[in-house]
């Protein structure tokens, strides 16, 4: 999983990138928009079967689930999508919240004093532990808690929301005597402060530029500095262009702010000062985490820590815990600290976080070398948790680790389907009111699989259809931009390194470290080796042998071992090669990593074939071309291929002479089987050594014509492509 970014696997409930103690992602406040929401259930539960058709009803039903878990939208747009599902309601909850908010402070009282009648009866219209049940007891202990100060100001706010709704109606009654520049200047203060976040968490291309949207924030604040949600999407702004020091200082304003607005009401520990003061100094580790600031994250989670344990918050303490294990994941203990905060999470019913740990597990134990069968069941167990309370993010991430886990075990054709169910899924319908979750890490991490393994199969034009698409739907500037850049880099390495253009991979270098600097410096010691600069290669290839096996970075390890074991043999001494291969052949057993066996089986056989025993070298070759085949890169195949016949010719030398023949003939087929992979992704330095292996076996067999038609290719190839005066048979 070297090219899935870790963060995808470990974000302890973050909401936009902001803690809160709420599991189900449902802000622990009322707000206007709620309580239209709340008419709406209020209405549908008064109005009796007869007078709305089963079709409506389920389409009422159908939109509950968005409507209650997603952001505040506008009310002239909740009347819309009302009316789409059942006009007649529509009309009942537009007189309803019109009453309401042009009536008096005492009817908003009301209303929420009759919402607990729902639940009174033997035969309750609402049940508690259901989805809207669950919903309505939020809402009417939230409201119990306000002060009277905060219910006026919630009443106030109501009344807004009312007359923004109703302008907006009679605008888009208009809408052809206005133009659609001067509406979209008219943003509603709350679609600055939830639509704006929501879309820069669900579909960041949609949102305005990180300078533009700084500019609207910074004149709002500039009128209202204590408008707490406009720092928090400040917080969020700043982040997307990685500026460590302002997304600080908006995300202290933030909690600056619902500390002053929060201390008015204080329940149990659960609101006000201390609330905010644990949750601020948890949200300021995460932050400094992100930024790799892991001293200064550690300090203030152990701030954290403290202020929750004094406030008894085992909500907040499982968050803290979850973000230990982040900062400790390096250690050989680290496992322990998270099979503790997954019961921990389970036993206090937080499901968000217990699926988090069980991810995390899952990918630690991969890397591991656990087996596949056991990892995809405890993932399955995941999913059960992901579908019963509606995760869909989660649904998203444990899709992307499944894809991951099947390309570290070598299997290609289970990761792509993995790769296309996540796609396919995030492809059917839109979330939250129109906002398509298609912008997360997730999505990029699946895409950028994707391209990858088109790649791989030579499919060049689909891999780049594919960035394509990643580039518009990732632009530079957004913040999981990193993942396809990296992956856009590595592809044009190996096309460059393919087409024997050296000096062009060896340019791409500088961008692959920026973003990657261990496998920038691999790569710099695979172009050293290609241009026979071995010794350059060899001391670079120990300094990153070393600082792997510190890190326990075992996939690289075996890379590195593998490369230092073809400078082995390419320098004449095929009997030093022979213990790296085998330690990389532990390891690769050890570690379960099927494919990288493979490769080093390979590597086995073509040391075997040097030091002159083919025979031996040939049934070895049996055990790994079948996985090659099956789930390895086009050039790999081309490359097992063309070794079975060097071993074939090599094998042939003792033969009789019709057998001999034979022989030749079948290394031949495999040759032009190994040429025709070799074409597929435009490798003209392996063809150019297969047609001349090809002219000396048709030499031999006397077959002039074929012969020359080989030569001639050769020569053409060879006159573009110089040799740098290595021996063709000690090259892999």
């Amino acid at each position: 999983m070297a090219s899935v970014h870790e963060s995808l696997y470990f974000n302890p409930m973050m909401t936009n990138g902001v803690v809160h103690a709420n599991v189900f992602g449902i802000k622990d406040w009322v707000t206007p928009y709620k309580i239209a929401v709340l008419v709406l259930l209020n209405e549908m539960s008064r109005t009796g079967e007869g007078a709305v058709s089963l079709m409506e009803r389920r389409r009422l039903n159908q939109l509950l689930l968005p409507l209650l878990q997603g952001p505040d939208i506008t009310l002239s747009k909740l009347y819309k999508l009302i009316e789409e599902s059942c006009p007649q309601l529509a009309n009942s909850v537009q007189i309803r919240i019109k009453l309401m908010a042009e009536g008096e402070l005492k009817d908003m009282e009301q209303f929420f004093d009759d919402l607990s009648d729902s639940f009174s009866g033997t035969e309750p219209e609402v049940h508690k532990t259901s989805v809207v049940g669950l919903f309505l007891r939020h809402m009417i202990l939230a409201y119990s808690k306000l002060s009277f100060s905060q219910v006026f100001k919630l009443y106030t706010a109501l009344q807004q929301y009312f007359q923004n709704g109703e302008k907006k109606t009679v605008e888009d009654a208009d809408m052809e005597l206005t133009s659609r520049d001067e509406g979209e200047r008219k943003m509603e203060k709350e679609e600055l402060d939830v639509s704006v976040a929501s879309l820069l968490k669900n579909d960041e291309t949609k949102a305005l530029t990180p300078a533009s949207l700084q500019k609207e924030l910074n004149n709002l604040l500039k009128f209202n500095p204590d408008f707490a949600e406009a720092h928090y999407l400040s917080y969020l702004n700043n982040l997307r262009v990685q500026d460590v020091f302002s997304s600080t200082h908006s995300l202290l304003h933030y909690f600056d702010r619902l500390i002053l607005t929060g201390a008015e009401s204080k329940s149990n520990g659960e609101e006000g000062y201390g609330r905010s003061l644990r949750y601020a100094a948890l949200n300021l580790a995460a932050l400094h985490c992100r930024f790799g600031h892991y001293q200064q994250a550690e300090l203030a989670l152990q701030e954290a820590i403290r202020i929750a344990q004094e406030s008894n918050d085992h909500v907040c303490l499982q968050h803290c815990l979850s973000w230990l294990y982040v900062l400790g994941q390096k250690r050989s203990d680290s496992y322990v600290l998270l099979e503790h905060s997954v019961k921990k999470a389970v036993h206090f019913g937080l499901p968000y976080l217990a699926s988090l740990g069980i991810q995390s597990l899952v990918q630690q134990r991969a890397f591991a070398g656990k087996t596949a069968n056991k990892l995809m069941d405890a993932l399955k167990d995941s999913d059960l948790l992901h579908w019963k309370h509606s995760l869909s993010e989660l649904i998203d991430i444990s899709i992307a680790q499944k894809t991951a886990i099947w390309r570290l075990y070598g299997r290609s054709t289970m990761a792509l389907q993995q790769a296309q169910m996540l796609l396919s899924m995030n492809s059917l319908e839109a979330v939250n009111a129109g906002v398509q979750q298609n912008n997360t890490e997730s999505f990029a991490v699946a895409l950028c699989h994707l391209a990858e393994l088109h790649a791989e199969q030579g499919c060049f034009a689909a891999a780049s259809e594919v960035l394509k698409h990643l580039k518009e739907r990732f632009p530079p500037n957004s913040q999981h931009a990193q993942l396809w850049m990296l992956c856009d880099q590595k592809i044009q390495f190996d096309r460059a390194m393919n087409d024997g253009k050296y000096h062009l991979a060896d340019s791409l270098v500088t961008g692959i470290t920026a973003l990657n600097s261990i496998e920038g410096v691999y790569r710099k010691a695979v172009v050293l080796q290609a241009q026979n600069q071995m010794s350059e290669a060899h001391k670079l290839l120990q300094k990153l042998l070393v600082h792997c096996q510190k890190l326990k970075n075992t996939e690289m390890v075996i890379s590195v071992l593998l490369s230092v074991a073809e400078l082995y043999w390419r320098s004449s001494s095929p009997t030093i090669a022979l213990p790296m291969l085998l330690q990389a052949l532990a390891l690769s057993k050890e570690y379960r990593l099927q494919y990288l066996a493979s490769e080093t089986v390979l590597n086995l056989a073509f040391a075997q074939l040097i030091l002159g025993i083919p025979e031996q070298a040939l049934s070895l070759l049996h055990m790994a071309i079948e996985p090659i085949l099956a789930d390895g890169a086009i050039l790999d195949k081309g490359r097992a291929m063309f070794l079975v016949a060097k071993c074939q010719v090599a094998s042939a030398a003792s033969y009789d002479q019709p057998k001999k023949a034979e022989a030749l003939e079948a290394a031949i087929e495999n040759l032009n089987e190994a040429k025709n992979y070799f074409a597929k992704v435009d490798c003209k330095e392996r063809i150019r050594d297969v047609v001349y292996f090809q002219a000396r076996l048709y030499h031999t067999l006397g077959k002039t014509q074929e012969r020359n038609r080989c030569a001639m290719l050769f020569r053409q190839l060879h006159q573009e492509l110089p040799s740098h005066g290595v021996p063709l048979i000690n090259h892999l």
